[in-house]
């Protein structure tokens, strides 16, 4: 055994991490899209989901209240709490040093009066250190987006498909009334949004909102059209658990890499293989 006060030895100690020297934030991201850049958005909930991102080229990382369905297993967002989502976005913040962090403000609380909405997202804001909030809702959110802006919250909107609104909408399906689509995204845009997301959106209605709006768009199932585009990161890298949507296109198969690691271990414990001489103190 090792005597009391021996530094406990770590496999690959000398690794360094690369971290992103880039700071990004709401103007910049509107600088991207003037200089017609692709903006990259992705999910995480957790400290490690967190550094990986930090680590990586992507431009910003949402806290989700996606985190309702891949994390806590429900079947909607809805169940998702403040209290939720401040939980997740301080373990994200103590991961992400560099890369703008968005927060979800989740049902219902993006829903009731201003001064309401304005304490919520200052909480998140005040516990995860985050550079933004995200709320989900068309014209009828341009006072709550315009009240937030104004004592010094930045705001992502959200159109198209809302999860949070899933019953009123009749469920999962793709948003096609252009007109409506458009009026939403400029009022947003008026009231100060500094982007915006499209969810489910027919690809060439979302490219002519992108190209009407001088803040950017953010895509998620809504062609390629838009300013940028986000995805849920279990979803990106094979890590989710029964089938995806169409516009998910897995770029690893982490799940199969995960259960395969297990089973290795599992096997060699009942061969007797580990833990072997290198992996045990002497």
């Amino acid at each position: 055994m090792p005597s009391a006060g021996t530094e406990i030895e770590f496999r690959n100690s000398s690794q360094k991490l690369s971290v992103k020297q880039i700071e990004v934030d709401g103007p910049s991201i509107r600088r991207e899209k003037s200089a017609g850049e692709k903006i990259t958005m992705l999910t995480a909930y957790d400290r490690t989901m967190a550094r990986w991102l930090d680590t990586s080229e992507v431009d910003a990382i949402l806290v989700g209240d996606s985190l309702g369905m891949v994390v806590q297993g429900h079947e909607t967002t809805l169940p998702v709490t403040l209290d939720d989502m401040v939980y997740h976005a301080t373990m994200v913040a103590r991961g992400a040093l560099q890369t703008m962090i968005v927060v979800d403000l989740p049902f219902p609380v993006d829903h009731t009066d201003i001064s309401g909405t304005i304490q919520a997202a200052a909480a998140v804001m005040k516990n995860s250190n985050c550079a933004a909030v995200k709320i989900e809702g068309g014209v009828e959110m341009a006072d709550t987006i315009n009240g937030l802006v104004t004592a010094g919250i930045p705001v992502m909107a959200h159109v198209g498909l809302r999860p949070q609104s899933v019953n009123v909408l009749g469920g999962y399906k793709i948003q096609r009334d252009e007109q409506q689509l458009t009026a939403q995204s400029l009022a947003l845009e008026q009231a100060g949004a500094f982007a915006v997301v499209l969810e489910c959106v027919p690809a060439a209605i979302a490219a002519r909102i992108s190209g009407q709006l001088n803040i950017p768009t953010i895509g998620i199932g809504a062609g390629i059209g838009c300013d940028g585009q986000v995805l849920v990161i279990h979803d990106l890298v094979g890590l989710t658990d029964g089938p995806v949507p169409k516009f998910v296109n897995p770029y690893a198969n982490v799940n199969q890499v995960i259960g395969k690691a297990i089973n290795q271990w599992v096997h060699d414990v009942a061969e007797k293989k580990y833990p072997d001489d290198q992996t045990s103190y002497q």
